[in-house]
């Protein structure tokens, strides 16, 4: 049985892990996909899923782009050829994206926080997000709205049930 090729635009990639907290400290005005620098015992532990970006940040220097605080688990069987798991990894991006969001990000209150790590055509992918962060009313404003949207939405399935 031929199978037919997927196009790049629907393949959403197998997602690793997600950054839910990011959501809840930070307005995502715009996000950017960009690939991962990674050594060989690295993109084993990514595959295996053992990645966590809850405290990593991404920071602009010298022309590049850098994700700092992403932990990615020791391979177990990488011997003497592991990595360290929270070194700094290389970013990319094309350079007028670079220079786009290192423009951005030197605005007072905006950061770049990755999103979510993932797989895309066999190629390791972060979605880095530019964000300002919250205040706490606006975290628990956040809060009130997601009940509020929930619970109107439990009584539109009710109600189109009946």
């Amino acid at each position: 049985m031929a199978t037919t090729p997927r196009s790049k635009a629907k393949d959403p990639g197998r997602v690793i892990t997600v950054n839910r907290r990011a959501y809840h400290d930070y307005d995502i005005l715009e996000t950017v996909e960009a690939g991962l620098v990674l050594t060989g015992t690295e993109i084993k532990s990514v595959r295996a899923g053992q990645v966590n970006i809850r405290h990593a940040f991404a920071r602009a220097e010298g022309g590049e782009i850098w994700l700092y605080g992403a932990h990615i688990a020791l391979y177990p069987q990488g011997n003497v050829h592991n990595h360290e798991p929270t070194r700094t990894r290389k970013l990319l991006l094309r350079k007028e994206q670079i220079g786009e969001l290192a423009g951005s990000v030197a605005q007072k209150g905006l950061t770049l926080i990755p999103l979510r790590v993932y797989i895309k055509n066999h190629v390791a992918k972060v979605e880095l997000g530019l964000a300002r962060g919250r205040k706490l009313y606006d975290k628990r404003r956040a809060i009130i709205d997601q009940d509020q949207e929930r619970e109107a939405g439990q009584v539109m399935r009710q109600a189109s049930r009946e």
